[in-house]
């Protein structure tokens, strides 16, 4: 079972994007349009962890509500209480409190700072991953190889 550390190693693209609890919803939006993303990181004005904001929290807290995008702050519809992992978590231990917290994307800290963001899309890529190099190894075993 590998650690979070080892998957954050291997992310080709490790780059964590954040916005502020002051950022219009539509500037998040258009940054995550932009880069292809489905949650940011919110951080306060010392860089520390102080929510996320998902797409969910969009369509959740602002377009079924008819919200304004415009005029509505990332303050005003973040997940404020949220749920880490640290780097000598397990993927293992990752899936289980995103399946049973319903959650999409876990930032990574590593003493009280934010060292990256697991997405379940990541968990499911390590797992195909570790799986496929299991059967292999069965196969071998099987072969007499």
């Amino acid at each position: 079972m590998k650690t979070v550390a080892e998957i954050l190693r291997a992310k080709p693209q490790a780059a964590v994007y954040s916005v502020t609890p002051g950022t219009s919803v539509l500037d998040a939006i258009k940054l995550m349009a932009e880069k292809g993303i489905g949650a940011l990181v919110v951080l306060d004005d010392k860089g520390r962890l102080a929510g996320i904001v998902s797409e969910r929290d969009y369509a959740r807290k602002v377009a079924l509500l008819e919200r304004s995008a415009f005029s509505a702050m990332i303050s005003e519809i973040m997940t404020a209480d949220v749920l880490t992992v640290g780097l000598r978590d397990t993927s293992q231990h990752c899936m289980q409190l995103m399946t049973d917290r319903h959650l999409r994307h876990l930032p990574v800290l590593a003493e009280g700072e934010l060292i990256g963001l697991l997405s379940i899309g990541d968990l499911v890529k390590h797992t195909i991953a570790e799986q496929a190099s299991l059967i292999q190894q069965l196969e071998q075993y099987i072969r007499g190889e």
